[in-house]
């Protein structure tokens, strides 16, 4: 007779720790893919408020206090996402900006410049020096998170 059943099922795929050195390493694998932006600004409670923002929507926050410490650690972490502040001691963020938009390492990564520096000239320097978007403190919690979103749908 050879006439038989065909029975086909969807198994979802499961990726199972064989011990406890395996889970770790999926674990940190998880956690690197998780995406990172970077605010740097001067500012304590600044960085404070944009790091809620930023958390809030899921993402991972790292922090650096002035533009020295902010295009190092951008060049080591490279992170998905800047938030600059400008007026900063020794390297402002126009500066910082600039460095970061030519080197190799780092022009791929938007700049949400944040700051108090309202005048459009100050806009369009930001936007010259690499810039991705704007932004006038005191910023909108919205508008911030609208603007992130913008540079990383996923968030």
């Amino acid at each position: 007779l050879d006439q038989g059943y065909t029975i086909s099922t969807r198994v979802p795929r499961i990726i199972a720790a064989k011990n406890a050195r395996e889970a770790d390493v999926c674990n940190q694998e998880t956690e690197q893919q998780m995406s990172r932006i970077l605010i740097i600004d001067d500012s304590p409670t600044d960085r404070k408020k944009m790091t809620g923002v930023v958390e809030s929507l899921g993402l991972e926050a790292l922090d650096a206090e002035n533009g020295a410490d902010g295009v190092k650690k951008a060049k080591e972490q490279q992170p998905d996402l800047i938030l600059m502040d400008i007026i900063m001691p020794d390297i402002n963020g126009f500066q910082a900006t600039r460095e970061l938009s030519k080197d190799a390492a780092t022009k791929d990564i938007p700049i949400i410049v944040v700051t108090t520096k309202d005048q459009e000239t100050d806009r369009v320097w930001g936007m010259r020096q690499g810039a991705s978007e704007f932004l006038v403190k005191p910023v909108d919690e919205k508008a911030l998170a609208a603007a992130i979103r913008k540079f990383m749908p996923a968030a």
